[in-house]
């Protein structure tokens, strides 16, 4: 007996590019020819709220499980069918029993935060798919979201409603190898051994195809019983779904299955391939930087539509969107972070070649405005004396005249500018510059907007001489920020007691940050503290 079975959801998740338009012939013909070919599970579209969508056919948004029977085919007996609700999309008190004349299961999904503020109203959903008679399929959105426990409080859920499958879902298409096999170890030793696992992924990665397999290998270690699911073609917005014409020949070919391979991709031609021809699909670099931020893929679609912006603005787009916010799209919210980002971003190619010419293979010395300035004042002028580094300050002006000042802060340039007269000065972007003469590097560069705190101005530095190859890099002032020191900084002006409450938080994301520079430029470039700091743990 095959443990591994194939459901196709061309017709509901392949059609979100064309807004599930297909025309009922192609809907009926298509759900007979893949019934032929033995696929196991034909998704045939959503269920929708009646009262919001007005289905006049010609899609496969339905708003009731009677609209669906003229696509049903009972004379494969062994074929499922089944229609996809999103918890809060669909009427679900006007579910219809199941009678053996529509669709024998219902896929039903619903996201971490449905689940968090929702619970007993997802539950009365459950109670009432299963009540009525029609296998249920739990899918969790976006699987990686929850925690290990959090996705094991959803198991103990699925075990008391025991459906006929749970989900592990890559809403995103930011999973690796890795994540399927923690997410599938944690389902398989937890659920009941009788629950089916359905796995669903995104092509963002390029590495359906290469999940499946992962995930047929490890449902040979405890016999479990597994769905894979698919589209013709990859069918689906942006990068895609699993080709289910790829996991259907390795079936055949490994397996010994006895799909009708032929006859599929005889129907990816007949039906899925004038779509391409209109509408792109696949992996492309936009649809890598949605699995990359976790995005929704209209925010990618919108962006590369709206504004032809280049792949790296997508991405640093994406990053100014709350994660939260990334799951779901707001065009009103990307158009005023677009215009945000346009006033800052600059072509700094040039100010790089500069700055490069400077320091490539050589040593930089960068004074961070800690207070060990003032207190190893005489380690830090030996060491300059010694090895005669380029000096750079963060945000205030070094008394060596040959030194280089870098402001990432507007108050700290606009208060200084008495002594930035005469001397060399680096500004991020977001900084208003007020001297022709200022080197620019572009803001966006220099920031990680996975983080809360990433306008640290030493951060951004940092992150600006990794990409002029310095040879070595010795940072003095970088203290890092304690609750305790009366003084914090090398000059009380910078002294901001505002903030104190969040130290702790603030030194944990700054010392991650350059544990993270420092490990992307090692071993071309070495990067060492001179001066006591907090963060001396990730030297």
């Amino acid at each position: 007996m095959k443990n591994v079975r194939v459901l196709d959801c061309t017709l509901r998740d392949g059609g979100r590019i064309i807004d599930c338009a297909f025309p009922d012939r192609e809907i009926k013909e298509m759900t007979d020819r893949l019934a032929n070919a033995k696929i196991d599970i034909i998704e045939v579209g959503f269920l929708r709220d009646w009262r919001k969508v007005n289905y006049h056919g010609n899609s496969t948004f339905f708003t009731d499980v009677d609209q669906i029977k003229p696509y049903i085919n009972r004379e494969n007996k062994s074929t499922i069918y089944t229609a996809f609700i999103d918890y809060g999309m669909c009427d679900i008190d006007s579910l219809k029993p199941y009678d053996g004349t529509s669709i024998d299961a219902i896929r039903f999904g619903f996201t971490k935060k449905d689940y968090t503020e929702e619970k007993n109203e997802i539950l009365r959903w459950i109670r009432i798919i299963k009540e009525r008679g029609y296998k249920l399929f739990i899918q969790g959105v976006n699987s990686l979201n929850y925690s290990d426990r959090e996705l094991l409080e959803i198991v103990d859920m699925v075990n008391s409603v025991h459906p006929y499958s749970f989900g592990i879902v890559d809403t995103y298409g930011a999973m690796y190898i890795d994540d399927v096999d923690r997410l599938y170890g944690l389902i398989d030793h937890n659920m009941l051994p009788d629950i089916c696992i359905n796995f669903h992924s995104h092509n963002n990665y390029q590495l359906s195809f290469a999940f499946a397999q992962e995930v047929i290998k490890l449902s040979g270690t405890s016999n479990r019983q597994i769905i894979i699911d698919g589209t013709l073609g990859g069918m689906g917005k942006v990068a895609g779904n699993l080709n289910t014409e790829l996991i259907i020949d390795y079936l055949v070919r490994k397996k010994r299955y006895d799909y009708e391979f032929e006859d599929i991709l005889d129907i990816l031609d007949d039906y899925v391939y004038k779509y391409s021809l209109n509408h792109k699909w696949g992996y492309s670099t936009t649809a890598m930087m949605a699995g990359v931020y976790k995005s929704h893929p209209n925010n990618v679609i919108y962006l590369t539509e709206k504004f032809r912006l280049d792949t790296k603005d997508i991405g640093k787009l994406l990053s100014m969107i709350d994660p939260v916010t990334r799951q779901k799209y707001d065009y009103n919210n990307i158009e005023r972070l677009y215009t945000e980002y346009i006033a800052d971003k600059i072509d700094d190619h040039e100010t790089i070649a500069q700055l490069k010419h400077l320091t490539e293979g050589k040593e930089v010395l960068v004074m961070a405005p800690g207070n060990t300035l003032n207190t190893h004042r005489e380690q830090i002028d030996t060491y300059i004396n010694k090895n005669q580094p380029i000096v750079v300050s963060v945000n205030f002006v070094a008394e060596d005249p040959n030194a280089y000042a870098f402001f990432g802060n507007q108050k700290r340039y606009a208060r200084l500018a008495a002594k930035r007269i005469g001397r060399n000065v680096i500004i991020s972007s977001n900084v208003k510059a007020d001297n022709d003469g200022d080197l620019v590097v572009n803001y966006h560069s220099l920031i990680n907007r996975g983080y809360k705190y990433f306008e640290n101005s030493t951060i951004m530095l940092l992150n600006m001489l990794k990409r002029v190859s310095p040879r070595k890099i010795v940072i003095a002032g970088f203290d890092g920020f304690s609750e305790e020191n009366e003084k914090n900084y090398s000059d009380n002006s910078f002294q901001n007691d505002r903030h104190i409450s969040e130290f702790s938080v603030l030194n944990k994301e700054v010392a991650q940050m350059y544990k993270e520079i420092k490990e992307t430029v090692y071993p071309e470039c070495i990067i060492k503290l001179l001066t006591p700091s907090l963060y001396e743990n990730e030297e």
